[in-house]
């Protein structure tokens, strides 16, 4: 380990000092001088290059806050009593009250404090939760909210952000997390694929297998002879105005039933949230 030289010698015998694991330690006669070194760089560490020099200044901007994570909040505390705690409670009214100033401001601490809460719900990312209240954001640009539910064009935000993403979250799983019925996130999401051109492609059927049959306690083969059934379905045309949902759920049936394993068509229906009927249908058309 190389060692940082000090241009101080040591007190006792004049050597040269250097720097080890904090301590200032003589190399000479081995005399500790100072246990504590005071590190005056920043108190992050990069691991990427030694390029970059990023500024210590708080926690990191973010885009599920309506200010970005900029504003300051007056805690509580039970040790102050009295006339103090009311005159921190008017402190706190009055805090609030400037921090949310406009109706744009309200609507937006609505909304994202609903995002939050059913990205947390459907174990999804921070990433599609920023790009959900980014998506939010610019419907409300576009005046898109007039005459729609805000619990509506959260839930949507959401919807529209893994479907940008190519996660696989069906419009019935957000809408049992989420405050709006389907009707209202239709209609929600319908304004923002039409006026923010969203670049949506069909959902994959690929995409819902592994969770589905890891819910199912299915293998990885069959879960591989599943991708080649979807394949093969999309190559005949069956996978075209069909529930992409339902469409996973039947081939993961189908290679279950080939290789012998323990798979009901109602449980994988019920995994997908479909009909047994809806199931059988493609479980038909796929062993034709």
């Amino acid at each position: 380990m190389s060692e940082a030289r000090s241009p101080q010698g040591c007190p006792e015998c004049d050597g040269h000092l250097g720097f080890e694991a904090g301590e200032t330690v003589c190399t000479d006669c081995g005399l500790v001088v100072s246990e504590y070194r005071i590190d005056h760089g920043p108190e992050w560490r990069s691991f990427a290059d030694d390029d970059r020099n990023p500024a210590r200044t708080g926690a990191p901007l973010t885009r599920s806050r309506h200010d970005r994570g900029l504003s300051t909040e007056i805690g509580r505390s039970t040790r102050i009593k009295g006339r103090k705690r009311r005159q921190f409670a008017r402190m706190r009214r009055q805090h609030n009250r400037a921090r949310i100033s406009t109706k744009r401001e309200r609507n937006q601490v609505y909304a994202f404090t609903e995002i939050r809460r059913v990205t947390s719900a459907l174990s999804l990312p921070n990433h599609i939760r920023d790009q959900a209240c980014s998506l939010f954001e610019s419907a409300q640009n576009e005046d898109l909210l007039r005459g729609r539910s805000l619990e509506g064009f959260a839930a949507a935000c959401v919807y529209a952000a893994c479907r940008v993403a190519g996660v696989s979250r069906s419009v019935e799983e957000v809408c049992d997390v989420s405050k709006a019925s389907e009707a209202e996130h239709q209609a929600a999401y319908g304004a923002l694929n039409r006026d923010l051109g969203l670049p949506v492609a069909p959902a994959d059927p690929t995409e819902y297998l592994p969770r589905f049959a890891t819910k199912l306690d299915l293998d990885s083969d069959t879960e591989r002879r599943a991708r080649e059934y979807v394949a093969e379905a999309r190559e005949e045309g069956v996978v075209g105005g069909k529930n992409p949902c339902g469409v996973a759920a039947a081939c993961l049936y189908t290679a279950a039933r080939d290789r012998g394993e323990d798979c009901t068509q109602a449980e994988a229906a019920d995994v997908a949230d479909v009909t047994p009927v809806t199931l059988r249908k493609t479980y038909v058309a796929l062993r034709e």
